[in-house]
């Protein structure tokens, strides 16, 4: 129905963004001029969230290191698990946030390029719950008593009752606010990384990282089920059984410590 709205400095960055001599200083001075979304982004960028070595006290610094790109999709986030949390939707943040720290550790463990994009892609994945649960809530109840009456997952009576899922309402959100397709692609994919049209790695770890996080069960993403992880995004991934437990015991060591946030 309505794209939800974004704070107006959201759009004012992204235009900076677009433009081919803006500086990171520009448009971190911007930023800042939201003193509340500014310091909501260093408290993410300096957490277990990336886990830096040293503190980044600034948002210069950490549109360097991090690039535009995952500055602005810290700054979605901000907005987004905003919402969340207003409308009680605790258990869904949980599980969004697990998937990112999940798919960093993944990502770094497997030498993927830009651990940080995946890991915001990770946060992200499940935008489309969200809004399906604003724009549709009559719709979301029958999901939930499908969910519970029929025992299968959100994905599968999310098809049942509205034709489509979470995850292509969360594609057409990404083009919508013009999200780059590294992000875009394991948000749209992340039940069928074997459809992602461009690097599938990404798309293949954000996938495992949502089946980790169900198996533990941090968070509560609408059912409780824990999915099969397709097999030919585990083969991309090259993950050995040894490499899995030092992967699922870092995993359970950042879960302990983001839960502070």
């Amino acid at each position: 129905k309505n794209i939800p709205t974004l704070p107006g400095i959201f759009e004012k960055i992204t235009r900076l963004m677009q433009g081919s001599n803006t500086a990171a200083e520009d448009i971190a001075n911007m930023i800042s001029s939201d003193q509340v979304l500014s310091a909501k982004v260093l408290r993410i960028v300096n957490s277990v969230f990336y886990g830096f070595p040293g503190r980044i006290s600034s948002l210069t610094h950490a549109l360097i290191i991090l690039g535009f790109d995952v500055v602005k999709g810290l700054m979605l986030s901000t907005s987004v698990f905003d919402m969340m949390l207003a409308r009680g939707f605790h258990g869904l943040w949980e599980h969004s946030l697990g998937c990112a720290v999940t798919a960093g550790v993944i990502a770094r463990r497997t030498n993927n390029p830009n651990p940080e994009e995946t890991s915001i892609a990770a946060l992200l994945h499940d935008i489309g719950k969200l809004i399906i649960r604003i724009e549709l809530p009559e719709e979301s109840s029958r999901i939930d008593q499908t969910t519970a009456k029929k025992g299968i997952s959100t994905y599968e009576a999310e098809e049942q009752i509205l034709g489509l899922n979470h995850a292509t309402v969360g594609g057409w959100l990404c083009k919508e606010w013009h999200l780059p397709s590294k992000l875009s692609d394991p948000i749209a994919y992340h039940h069928k990384p074997s459809l992602s049209r461009f690097d599938q790695r990404p798309t293949a770890i954000v996938h495992a990282a949502n089946a980790l996080v169900r198996g533990i069960g941090f968070g509560f993403p609408g059912d409780s089920l824990v999915p099969q992880i397709d097999p030919k995004a585990w083969e991309a991934l090259s993950i050995s059984d040894s490499l899995l437990e030092e992967i699922i015991k870092e995993m359970d060591d950042k879960l302990e410590d983001a839960e502070d946030l």
